[in-house]
């Protein structure tokens, strides 16, 4: 493994009753970097997580963690390793105070050690003065704080957060990104799982996910340039008509309506999209605009069709 990859992993696999959920996935993710899995659910994401922390026995494939094998070393790797599940995990009948008390214990921490870093991340998370709340009465927001002072309570190099924003505000997932980014300039490795296109567009890399295929890696940007597609947006009237008559054509990759225009993908081996897209409209204005990551899923997912 190299010395600049947190994550390496060759074939992994995981089936499940004779259904592959993670079908011969590799995966370099660099250290310091923030690593995003982007699927719908069902994709495979949270059983790609869970074979990464050693918590399931890939079917095949091999796995390299923090530059050991995890096969064999994964109560070592644990000590590592930081993991925030989709759901709030922690005790609602706690209160932050000793939730937090009680995840320290499992780690390990000395009393002197653990009262100033139980003091530190109290005020780093806004949860001082909440330290006798009991967890269940918290909100969507203080409850994801809350587990991701849990989660860092060790100060791991590796950081695996599964779908962390999903019950939580806007404005929340914005500050919790914040922090995350706080997190791996101080040298974490953060892998995270997302189905939100702006989430997914903060990281640094990314795989897109479907029915447990890597279907593209690479860098928001790197994926951009990538896409088999051009992207053309159509203006005037009766756009529902139109998209149901674009969607028909072989060269037409996917067509969605947002607001007054609709954004219509054209395979790139059209040489002039706006030249033969207007053939196709008629008398329509035409723009041809950037691809968006939302355009880069459509063009990797959903059949045969999207991948070539």
């Amino acid at each position: 493994m190299s010395a600049c990859l947190a994550i390496e992993t060759h074939g992994m696999s995981r089936e499940f009753a004779g259904v592959m959920a993670v079908d011969q996935v590799d995966l370099a993710i660099a250290t310091g970097s923030i690593y995003g899995f982007l699927g719908p659910n069902g994709c495979g994401k949270s059983t790609s997580i869970r074979m990464l922390t050693g918590l399931l026995t890939p079917s095949a494939g091999e796995i390299k963690v923090l530059g050991d094998n995890l096969f064999g070393a994964e109560e070592r790797i644990r000590r590592r390793i930081g993991y925030m599940t989709q759901k709030f995990s922690l005790y609602d009948n706690l209160s932050v105070l000793e939730n937090l008390e009680f995840v320290a214990r499992i780690y390990g921490l000395k009393r002197s050690e653990r009262r100033s870093r139980l003091a530190e991340l109290l005020s780093l998370y806004e949860l001082a003065g909440r330290e006798k709340q009991l967890a269940g009465s918290m909100s969507g927001g203080q409850k994801q704080r809350l587990a991701l002072a849990a989660a860092t309570l060790h100060r791991p190099e590796l950081l695996f957060l599964d779908e962390p924003t999903s019950a939580v505000d806007p404005e929340n997932r914005r500050e919790f990104w914040e922090r995350l980014f706080d997190l791996c300039d101080q040298g974490t490795t953060i892998l995270v799982s997302t189905h939100y296109m702006d989430e997914a567009e903060r990281c640094h890399g990314l795989a897109i996910l479907e029915r447990g295929i890597k279907r593209a890696d690479g860098s928001p940007q790197q994926l951009m340039d990538a896409m088999n597609a051009q992207v053309v947006e159509v203006a005037g009237e009766d756009l529902r008509s139109l998209k149901q008559t674009l969607v028909k054509l072989p060269e037409v990759l996917s067509a969605a309506q947002i607001g007054s225009r609709l954004r219509v993908l054209v395979a790139r081996k059209i040489a002039d999209p706006l030249a033969w897209l207007k053939l196709q409209v008629g008398e329509r204005d035409l723009f041809l605009v950037q691809p968006s990551l939302e355009d880069v899923f459509v063009t990797c997912t959903g059949g045969d069709r999207h991948v070539a």
